[in-house]
């Protein structure tokens, strides 16, 4: 999961709507110089003179205290900033991503801001500069992949369906991120669990649907809502994804199952309530407590690390003690909520308990957590167990992180993140012999 749920390498608000048009349009250099001068900002600890910057929705999303934890965290995974190595400008629609090339002690970034038409910023992230290398059991002659395209009108998103090279039919996953703005291979820093399943999987001959997250493809329209809730953000899409699958050649559409990976892995049970026809569910780091107290148990443990400032605390603590306030209304301010995210968005959690909605559900489920993850615990993990029996398997493995790759240490840290790695093998196996099982 981003922001709350993972790392805090990944603050963004992609894309303001589009402003009242200029006299005159700025030149690629005066972006360029922008997007450089962002980076001085950041570096010489003027957050103030940065958010002044950010279009109002960036200022909402990342006001200048959440900004110094960002950046302070930045510096604590990969030492202190060295210098500017270059810059580069693209055009992606009305907007302009300045990527500035930054080397720090321990590695270099691209630090990418992205301008929109007037010269404010509308988003900033953090990219390592390594490439990703499919892992040693994956046989990319097992499969072929393709693009779609699907949705909900005004909504629609891209993917890819991966599927064995052989006759078939095979069973198929839909896989169903975390929360925050997610591409469809999940990529976090140079990992991407998302791409590792699906041709890890399709190796194992099970097909795969990944896809761009709305809150990613469609940002600007999804932040400018109101309204928007965890139906919006993730469960049509999945349900989308599924009947993609259904007509898919070579997939058996008796044989679909949903896959979700922390939020996603929370919504699984909401999600198979709203298709009936989904074979089963396979949760991966899925939360059972309310998303408020998962949050708080994160941002304790990495004020306990030196990560996050006393006062960074104590706000989300009052943040989240607002949105679990009984006087919770659609017309309470986000401002004075959990992320500056609408109240709507968190009446709609209210209540919904997962382990109770799969047990009413009675549909096979593998329940799979890493023993070190930090951001959805072992706490979770029990919470499953203490609901679900009967057609239920679990799995924890005690050296995995939240990503379920390997790392060392009790705990994981959000550096770990930053590290290339894999998701386990051992854990690709377990999911695809819980699938063949279910015939």
């Amino acid at each position: 999961m981003k922001a709350a749920l993972v790392c805090l390498l990944a603050a963004s608000a992609w894309g303001a709507q589009h402003r009242a048009s200029v006299k005159k349009a700025p030149s690629g250099s005066e972006f360029a110089a922008l997007g450089q001068q962002i980076v001085q900002m950041l570096v010489s600890g003027d957050f103030s003179g940065a958010e002044q910057k950010f279009d109002d929705k960036m200022k909402a999303a990342l006001p200048e205290d959440k900004l110094r934890t960002t950046w302070t965290s930045v510096a604590g995974q990969v030492g202190p900033f060295q210098n500017q190595l270059g810059v580069k400008v693209e055009k992606v629609r009305e907007h302009h991503a300045v990527n500035v090339k930054c080397a720090f002690q321990s590695a270099n970034l691209t630090v990418r801001v992205v301008v929109g038409p007037s010269k404010q910023v509308t988003g900033l992230f953090f990219i390592p500069d390594q490439k990703y290398s499919p892992p040693a059991y994956v046989n990319a002659s097992a499969f072929q992949e393709r693009e779609v395209v699907f949705g909900t009108k005004g909504w629609m998103v891209h993917g890819a369906v991966t599927v064995p090279a052989a006759t078939g039919p095979f069973p198929a996953v839909v896989l169903v991120h975390g929360s925050g703005p997610n591409d469809r291979d999940e990529t976090l820093g140079p990992n991407k669990p998302f791409r590792d399943l699906a041709w890890g999987l399709a190796t194992q001959r099970i097909a795969v649907l990944r896809y761009e997250k709305r809150t990613m493809e469609h940002s600007a329209q999804a932040a400018g809502m109101s309204n928007f809730t965890v139906k919006e953000e993730t469960i049509e899409d999945a349900v989308s994804a599924v009947g993609v699958l259904r007509n898919t050649e070579r997939v058996d559409g008796k044989r679909i199952f949903v896959l979700g990976h922390s939020l996603g892995g929370t919504l699984a049970p909401w999600i198979a309530r709203t298709d009936p026809g989904i074979a089963g569910m396979i949760v991966m780091a899925g939360a059972t407590r309310p998303l408020e107290d998962v949050i708080v148990d994160q941002y304790t443990y990495l004020a306990s690390l030196g990560l996050v400032e006393n006062n960074e605390l104590a706000k989300i603590q009052e943040q989240a003690a607002r949105v679990k306030d009984p006087r919770l209304s659609s017309d309470t301010p986000k401002e004075t909520l959990l992320f500056g995210v609408s109240a709507p968005y968190w009446l709609a959690l209210r209540g919904y308990n997962p382990p109770e909605v799969a047990r009413r559900l009675a549909k096979p489920m593998l329940i799979l957590q890493g023993e070190r993850d930090y951001q959805v615990t072992m706490q979770d993990f029990a919470g499953w167990k203490s609901v679900l029996s009967s057609g239920v398997a679990f799995r924890s493995y005690p050296s995995l992180n939240h990503l379920f790759m390997e790392g060392q240490g009790t705990k994981a840290r959000p550096e770990e993140y930053e590290k290339p790695g894999h998701v386990s093998q051992t854990v690709v196996e377990d999911i695809a012999n819980w699938i063949n099982a279910h015939r």
